[in-house]
């Protein structure tokens, strides 16, 4: 299917990525391209799920946009938008393919647009939480000292990069501005739709994201919330 994207979106992935090139992030190849697959599944289980957990809710709720578009399902093919991802391996900021609804199926049309917000968000706790509880086991079955050997070290980096990314994905889409979900969340508890206040920030939603991350201000929300979500992961679960 052909998707469009928006110009201003693709130019600052673009300048993203050589800021990276510049900043020596490509200096060294193979270590580049051995963080590339030790977060691979990372991205691609956060993303997968995050978009099917919109899918499935909606469906649920009795829209069947999402089940006639193949969109339930946990299969990436189905989420992973190629764009997008490139972008978030080379440039460190991506996107999945939304998810397509219509809320006029929904009995109540804001609690279900709600739900589905909240859906994504809470998909990446739950999977956050699962792979802590992984780990948990993992330590409790094999003992720390398998985190010595090669493989053991590889297994752990890449489950901690599962609940780290999760955990950044459930913050970052979280902020309140679109497309994100943090919008619609706010938009239906406050029924900010009948505001000309929603409007005028849904039209410029990804200039004023652009400029959230160039100013560094997504960054100074998202390290904080995740550091101390999976630092309270760590002290309940894992150790």
């Amino acid at each position: 299917m052909r998707r469009n994207y928006d110009f201003t979106l693709i130019l600052f992935v673009v300048i993203l990525a050589a800021n990276s090139l510049r900043n020596g992030a490509f200096s060294d190849p193979l270590d580049w391209l051995m963080d590339v697959l030790m977060t691979l599944p990372a991205i691609i289980i956060g993303l997968s799920f995050h978009e099917y957990a919109h899918a499935v809710v909606s469906y649920k709720l009795g829209d069947p946009t999402p089940k006639l578009q193949g969109r339930v399902t946990i299969n990436p093919m189905a989420h992973v938008d190629p764009v997008g991802f490139a972008a978030l391996i080379f440039a460190g900021f991506g996107w999945g393919v939304p998810v397509e609804v219509n809320p006029t199926y929904y009995a109540n049309r804001r609690k279900g647009e709600l739900l589905v917000s909240l859906s994504g968000v809470t998909m990446n706790l739950i999977i956050a939480i699962v792979f802590a509880v992984i780990a948990k086991i993992l330590l409790m079955t094999l003992g720390a000292a398998v985190l010595s050997t090669s493989w053991g070290a590889v297994l752990w980096t890449m489950i901690m990069y599962v609940i780290q990314i999760n955990l950044v994905l459930m913050i970052f889409n979280l902020i309140p501005v679109p497309p994100l979900d943090g919008f619609s969340i706010i938009s239906e508890i406050f029924n900010l739709k009948t505001t000309d206040f929603y409007w005028t920030v849904y039209r410029y939603g990804n200039v004023i994201l652009i400029a959230l991350i160039i100013f560094g201000v997504t960054g100074r929300i998202i390290s904080p919330c995740v550091s101390f979500i999976f630092n309270l992961l760590q002290s309940f679960i894992i150790f």
